[in-house]
């Protein structure tokens, strides 16, 4: 079994995109005579006094946005910010895209209701009707569609759900890495051990697979065997009778892991999981929420493997900034009774609007090929860097979800040459980005990938200024190392 790799492309492959968001300057802020440090700092002790200790941006982006558009930022101390982190994959079209905020304007001025519980609207009927015309696969035109809590991880209950209802069998497959949400059975199928000690989790029978991880391979063997090996165990999981893991409901997985530390599922993988879940009647579920509507090159992630799944999880960007979440499923799959899965905020006017539009111009204007090139340029560029700063152990990603792992260049490697990772060295690169006016996260395990999620629409002027100011951070991370 072989590996598909996509071509290289060059920095000169790449054409700049028509539309250039003007830049946002000061003293554009709402209030401009408010705009200060001393605004900042004033907000931002508010919120800590008023809100949970389990908020997490903020406590790392110390930023109060108070104006924004395309991929730039201004918060309330005035600064302009690039932002490579886009609501988490959210904006595809960044922030305030003006053909996105006519058509919200056109709704709010026209009095349609806001709000129509799962009731049918002139709104939600083109939305549904955009979004079966841009699924992959035997799904497009032919799925069902349920609309859920407005969250991905409401999304992710309701596939679980779903899958357990037709089959009549419980149990889920997930694998290492995997994030999911953070409701009860999203935690279940996720990763990181602090998700899965949430209350009630382990209630959901949940085997877990390695995936495979080419960097850090969990079978010591590397790429491109950690593909192979991942779906060997899969199937002999499922069919040696005394292996433990019984017939599941569903098989789960993210094309590209985002919030494990943007770790790329080989097509050949993908292609092997699909060809098992398909012979043995189990429900395939791919998590697009983080990887849709054109993040990764593809309108979907699945895509570029050929696979289409059985259900399909859809969040973030196919709301176009506003809250909304949506499963589209084979037709066969639909053994549902009236209520098994509802909740009030599934009827958002406002968000259905917002996706159409995104969802139509993502594709009318080629986004997810421009993802494409864009990402390979910054890899190259990132991976120049890497080539003289053992600080950088991998570079990897897909289109604009990309991803540096952040290594201890002075530590032994192991068997494959992996360092280990540097997560006090990531955040101390992280906070050095921001003080170069780049917003960004970090993920994977230990918190050592530092990720890159820029809109669909950065201009080649703005990817160009993500990497000056990536490598001027890490000049002064250096220094204060």
């Amino acid at each position: 079994m072989s590996l598909d790799t996509p071509p290289e492309v060059t920095p000169h492959e790449v054409t700049r995109h028509e539309v250039t968001p003007p830049e946002v300057t000061p003293h554009e802020v709402t209030d401009p005579t408010a705009a200060s440090p001393e605004l900042l700092d004033q907000l931002l002790a508010r919120q800590e006094r008023r809100e949970s200790a389990a908020r997490t941006y903020a406590r790392t982006l110390p930023v109060a946005p108070v104006r924004a558009l395309g991929a730039q930022v201004v918060g309330a101390d005035g600064r302009t910010y690039l932002d490579c982190l886009s609501g988490a994959g959210t904006l595809a079209l960044g922030h305030n895209h003006p053909e996105v905020v006519a058509a919200i304007r056109a709704d709010l001025d026209s009095g349609v209701p806001l709000h129509a519980l799962d009731m049918i609207t002139p709104q939600k009927d083109a939305f549904s009707e955009e979004l079966l015309t841009r699924l992959p696969g035997s799904l497009r035109g032919e799925a069902r569609l349920h609309f859920c809590g407005p969250a991905g991880t409401d999304a992710v209950e309701a596939a679980i759900k779903l899958a357990q209802a037709a089959t009549g069998r419980r149990g889920v497959v997930a694998f290492s890495g995997a994030y999911h949400g953070m409701t009860v059975g999203a935690s279940a199928v996720s990763g990181p051990a602090r998700m899965r000690s949430t209350v009630g989790a382990d209630a959901l029978p949940v085997t877990r697979i390695p995936f495979p991880y080419a960097y850090r391979c969990p079978f010591g063997v590397g790429a491109p065997q950690s593909g192979e090996l991942s779906a060997r165990l899969l199937e002999n999981f499922l069919t040696d009778p005394s292996s433990g893991a019984g017939e599941p409901a569903a098989v789960i997985l993210e094309v590209v892991q985002g919030e494990g530390g943007v770790i790329e599922g080989p097509d050949s993988w993908l292609r092997e999981v699909r060809r098992i879940t398909e012979e043995r009647g189990i429900v395939l579920i791919v998590d697009e929420v983080q990887t849709g509507v054109g993040r990764t090159g593809h309108f979907w992630a699945c895509e570029r493997a050929g696979v289409t799944p059985d259900v399909l999880v859809a969040s973030k960007a196919v709301g176009g900034g506003l809250p909304l979440a949506v499963l589209a499923y084979r037709p066969e799959l639909d053994q549902w009774l009236p209520g098994d899965h509802t909740g009030t905020f599934r009827g958002n006017t406002l968000a259905m609007t917002a996706g159409r539009v995104t969802l139509r111009t993502v594709a009318e204007e080629q986004l997810p090929e421009r993802a494409a090139k864009l990402g390979e340029r910054l890899r190259l560029s990132l991976r120049q860097l890497a080539d003289d700063n053992a600080r950088l152990g991998d570079v990897r990603g897909r289109g604009l979800m990309n991803g540096v792992e952040l290594v201890d260049p002075d530590a032994a490697p192991d068997r494959i040459g992996s360092r280990p990772a540097d997560p006090v060295f990531a955040r101390r690169l992280r906070a050095a980005c921001l003080r170069q006016g780049l917003m960004l996260e970090l993920g994977g395990r230990s918190d050592s990938v530092l990720r890159l999620l820029p809109p669909l629409v950065v201009t080649d002027t703005e990817l160009d200024s993500v990497l000056e100011r990536i490598a001027a951070a890490l000049r002064d991370a250096e220094r204060a190392a």
